[in-house]
């Protein structure tokens, strides 16, 4: 009888598999996604020092406040929008993006595009 592996490993292992092939640099630090039942997160990383430069998630006030349920397509295109604010305001404008093993649909996608329109560029 064979048994079946769970997603979360599953997704584990793409997400090593994504890893191995890039990571942050100064220059062009990683943009993060990841996504719970519940929330999204992303993070924007420099791995050479492991430093987390910019990070926003569904839980912030200012994520929270123009959204009604914050886990849906629309709450991540507000979480899009704000963490590529955040980042040209620190001066960062192109990023790696590492959807973290999730497959890019929905809202890991309406997520990226956001982050894309509000000028980030990856």
């Amino acid at each position: 009888m064979f048994k079946k592996e769970s997603r979360s490993k599953i997704r584990e292992k793409k997400h090593l598999k994504i890893r191995n092939r890039f990571s942050g640099t100064p220059e062009r630090p990683r943009l993060s996604v990841f996504r719970s039942n519940s929330h999204m997160y992303a993070q924007i990383i420099d791995d050479t020092v492991g430093n987390t430069l910019v990070a926003a998630s569904t839980l912030d006030k200012d994520v929270k406040g123009q959204v009604e349920f914050t886990d849906n397509i629309e709450a991540a295109t507000v979480l899009g929008k704000v963490i590529a604010q955040k980042a040209l305001d620190k001066g960062i404008k192109t990023v790696v993006f590492d959807r973290g093993g999730f497959i890019y649909h929905g809202k890991v996608q309406a997520l990226a595009e956001a982050a894309r329109e509000a000028g980030l560029e990856f």
